[in-house]
């Protein structure tokens, strides 16, 4: 989807840059340049654009200007002020008056961060709008039963809700009473006994009435009912009006909504554990591996070591999935066509599945492109196809299936978080033993598993869980026992061509330097690792546990420091804050980031920017020298 930018920026250099800049970040984009108030308000409504870049001060314009008149044609345009100087009073003018950010020109490196992070939270800003619109819609236009009846319960006026709950058409309803679809006679009574007690006392009753099931489709429904008395002349003055709401779609909704809400409680607290951890496995990973190259491989501890490594080994991928499902993993989106991913897994799904499954593939000739990190949605589908297999003990059906779908705004109003739209759908359905209401209701749950003590970690599916939402996706699934199941994803359509193969990226020829290294981290572990393998390395490093010190080393250190190797998340000063900090003081310096968890500074929902230097935890000696040979040789 194209991504309209709306600037207002006289000079025509700072306008190529800027606009150079942000197709580095956002590739699929339209930059309208306008200069005066008349052309900035035309551009307004022939483009509609879905974020404002303006300048301060323009010879017949200005910034001010330009944030009012696009807050009120839109408040939820996303306004980001790129200008040359700004005083401190100015800047909280412009943000009090609702702009989103502001930036100086001379520090161009921030603009990309700034455009995503506005581009976002007006993304998460329409998507709340638009749910709360449909919950809205869902609640104010749910079904209604509508009806007149007299004083013998016999129905004088309905509408074809009321008919559709007893099985029947309006005409057919009309002139029947309760008792002519209900074979039970106390629910009659009680029927009747509501509508007499209205018309006796003249009062509204409302009645909260048993699950009504419908006889032609098996289908039950759960109703409130408000019955009113109606007087009217002449001999017709014993009639109740009832108008019945339908709560059943509200009460799918509001399942969805809590279970929803449950699952994100849970990934932000698995997420914040996993950074945690991902601190302490690299000190274990690192350790251990720095023991076990001065073994000889006839040590007799040499064994244990490796049984240390191989656990924390084992531990690093749990966090993985802990990442995965919390959606705080990196991802390395590309345009993709999934039949030729699943095109490419065909030989090794078999082999993963056995050949007691038969595999059988359905892909649309003529599907869609998705924005996604190949590596990940391979993830998924062969997560999905060994849950199959589980499911198949005897041996069954699997079938992946591709198609083009356009979800309108009836199924939006049926399924929190999704935004109408044209997505492309993977389903994987197999004939196995199918799952019962509540193993769906926690099916996403991480360490949620219904095989015996050993076999598996249940963190299969919560990770397919995040994998499909950190991408914009949404997975719903759909079982009965005995029946198998069929996972559907729906991954939004993106424009573009799909991406060719990277060629292959030679590493380093050495890893071994002469640099100097300021290394910024907060655990003490993880920073007494690094510097001893970046000394061993032939590099000078300068330590520090936190922003203060770092800045302080780069402003009394006299020689020249080449790198900054920073943690993200650290107290006071994240990682992005100080070499923004770092940059004023030397700005040839060059930046590596480190974390076991994303940070939105700089990896936006989990994207990394562009020419951004990332390292993940928990990372091995050899691939931190590998790394900070690379980024100082770029």
């Amino acid at each position: 989807m194209t991504t309209r930018i709306l600037m207002v920026e006289d000079d025509a250099d700072d306008a190529a840059l800027v606009e150079a800049t942000v197709r580095r970040v956002v590739p699929d984009v339209q930059v309208t340049r306008v200069q005066t108030e008349a052309e900035f308000l035309k551009a307004l409504q022939a483009t509609q654009p879905d974020l404002v870049l303006s300048d301060h001060s323009l010879p017949q314009f200005s910034g001010a200007r330009a944030l009012q008149l696009s807050k009120q044609e839109n408040p939820r345009r996303p306004f980001v002020l790129v200008t040359g100087s700004l005083d401190e009073e100015t800047a909280v003018q412009y943000m009090r008056a609702g702009a989103d950010d502001y930036l100086l020109k001379d520090r161009p490196a921030r603009l990309g961060a700034a455009v995503l992070a506005a581009l976002e939270q007006a993304r998460q800003r329409s998507a709340l709008d638009l749910q709360q619109m449909l919950l809205r819609k869902v609640i104010d236009t749910a079904p209604s039963l509508i009806f007149v009846k007299d004083w013998d319960g016999h129905f004088i006026l309905a509408n074809q809700a009321s008919a559709d709950v007893y099985g029947t058409t309006v005409e057919d309803l009309v002139g029947k009473t309760d008792a002519d679809f209900n074979p039970n006679s106390d629910e009659v009574a009680r029927f009747l006994a509501d509508d007499r007690e209205v018309m006796d006392t003249q009062k509204p009753k409302l009645i909260t009435e048993e699950p009504v099931t419908n006889p032609a489709t098996g289908i039950t429904r759960w109703f409130q009912t408000i019955k009113v008395p109606l007087t009217l002349p002449g001999n017709l003055h014993h009639l109740v009006l009832g108008i019945g709401t339908d709560v059943t779609q509200r009460r799918d909704l509001e399942d969805q909504l809590r279970q929803s809400q449950k699952i994100e409680a849970i990934g932000r607290l698995a997420g914040g554990i996993a950074h945690d951890f991902n601190n302490v496995l690299t000190a274990i990973l690192g350790y251990s591996q720095i023991l076990l190259a001065d073994m000889g491989e006839g040590d007799a501890r040499r064994e244990d070591m490796l049984e240390i490594e191989r656990a924390a080994e084992r531990a690093a991928a749990l966090t993985r999935q802990l990442l995965a499902f919390s959606r705080r993993q990196v991802l390395q989106p590309q345009i993709l066509n999934l039949n030729t991913l699943i095109g490419n897994l065909d030989s090794f799904l078999r082999r993963l599945i056995g050949e007691d499954v038969d595999l059988r593939t359905h892909l649309s000739p003529e599907l869609w492109l998705v924005s996604a990190d190949a590596g990940q949605v391979e993830q998924v589908v062969m997560n999905l196809a060994v849950n199959s297999r589980d499911a198949m003990p005897s041996g069954g059906k699997l079938t992946i299936e591709t198609a083009n779908a356009e979800l309108n705004h009836d199924y939006a109003n049926r399924h929190v978080a999704v935004v109408p739209g044209e997505y492309v759908m993977i389903a994987v359905s197999d004939t196995g033993v199918g799952m019962d209401e509540t193993t769906r209701g926690r099916l996403f749950e991480p360490f949620f598993t219904t095989k015996e003590l050993g076999k598996g970690t249940g963190l299969g599916l919560s990770t397919v869980y995040g994998i499909v939402k950190q991408s914009g996706g949404n997975i719903w699934v759909y079982s009965e026992p005995g029946l198998g199941s069929t996972f559907k994803i729906y991954l939004p359509r993106a424009a573009g061509d799909a991406a060719v193969e990277a060629p292959y990226k030679a590493p380093p020829a050495t890893t071994y330097g002469s640099e100097t290294v300021l290394l910024v981290e907060d655990e003490e572990a993880v920073r007494q690792l690094a510097s001893k393998v970046l000394r061993s390395q032939g590099y000078q490093v300068l330590e520090a546990k936190d922003g203060r010190q770092a800045i302080a080393a780069a402003k009394g250190y006299a020689d020249p420091i080449h790198l900054l190797l920073t943690d993200i998340v650290m107290p006071e000063f994240s990682g992005a804050q100080l070499a923004q900090r770092i940059k004023d003081i030397r700005d040839e310096i060059k930046v590596l980031y480190m974390s076991g968890y994303t940070d939105e500074a700089i990896i936006h929902h989990g994207v990394l920017a562009a020419n951004i230097a990332f390292l993940q935890k928990p990372f091995t000696p050899e691939q931190l020298a590998r790394k900070v040979r690379e980024v100082l040789d770029a």
